[in-house]
């Protein structure tokens, strides 16, 4: 028997045990992800109730290469990094997923399964929503929520065609700057935990490459690494610092999706 969707009505009476919900253009104020924001107060109502609050812990895996994905997430305050494996080495990052936008956007374009891994970056709050509930919802929703959804996934499309830019032609320095300015827009604040291994994982290079890089950055006044978190100092500092590809990526994702905080 096929899941029910979620309806307005369903809404309603959900939103009655939600403190200070009390109408659905809350959204605007309460909700962090900036995807989730964009949508008709209307279909936010409609898909709150589905929404399941969850905390994400860092390099959580949420879904495996080749297996079917269950849940979409909308980050609120973690970051998620989607890998591409290696038969005999580290797997890449293809890209990073914030409150700008969704990890699962193969399930908007009709696919349930894909070759990338997803995994929590920085830890943090998200959205979790059953990804058949979902793939219903959007064959009933308006032409504007899908249109929506395609915009963000071409702008996800044009992040990892510029990280392979990227990664190939760019000073490990440079695509430290971009990566670090990248996840401090995902999360929204200044400090976020990341150790330098796992950057190095990120990045893909060596750990003593990221040391060398990070030292650079932080002897310059730009960031501050303590204990295993990153401060942003000098966020204008750290732009100079960066390749191109930072305000490329930011400017294709402004032009599709209105903006990012």
């Amino acid at each position: 028997m096929p899941t029910p969707l979620p309806t307005v009505g369903d809404f309603t009476r959900a939103r009655q045990t939600r403190r200070g919900m009390d109408t659905a253009q809350d959204h605007d104020i309460d909700e962090e992800n900036r995807l989730l924001q964009r949508l008709p107060p209307d279909q936010y109502a409609t898909l709150l109730p589905y929404l399941e609050p969850v905390e994400l812990n860092n390099r959580q895996v949420l879904w495996q290469p080749d297996t079917t994905i269950h849940s979409v997430y909308f980050p609120r305050t973690c970051v998620v990094s989607l890998l591409t494996p290696l038969a005999d080495e580290q797997p890449v990052e293809a890209a990073t997923v914030g409150r700008e936008g969704m990890a699962g956007t193969p399930v908007v374009l009709g696919v349930r399964v894909t070759n990338l891994q997803a995994i929590t970056q920085v830890s943090g709050l998200a959205a979790r929503l059953d990804a058949e509930r979902f793939t219903g919802y959007l064959r009933q929703a308006d032409g504007a929520l899908f249109s929506l959804l395609l915009r963000y996934a071409q702008a996800l499309q044009e992040q990892t065609a510029q990280s392979v830019a990227c990664n190939r032609r760019h000073a490990i320095e440079e695509r430290c700057a971009r990566w670090l300015l990248m996840t401090q827009d995902r999360v929204g604040v200044d400090q976020f935990g990341l150790t330098q291994d796992f950057l190095a994982f990120m990045l893909g290079v060596r750990r003593a490459s990221v040391t060398v890089a990070a030292g650079m950055l932080q002897q310059a006044g730009l960031i501050r690494y303590h204990r295993g978190k990153i401060t942003v100092v000098d966020r204008d500092g750290l732009e100079a610092a960066s390749c191109e590809c930072y305000k490329v990526v930011r400017r294709k994702y402004e032009q599709l999706l209105g903006g990012q905080d």
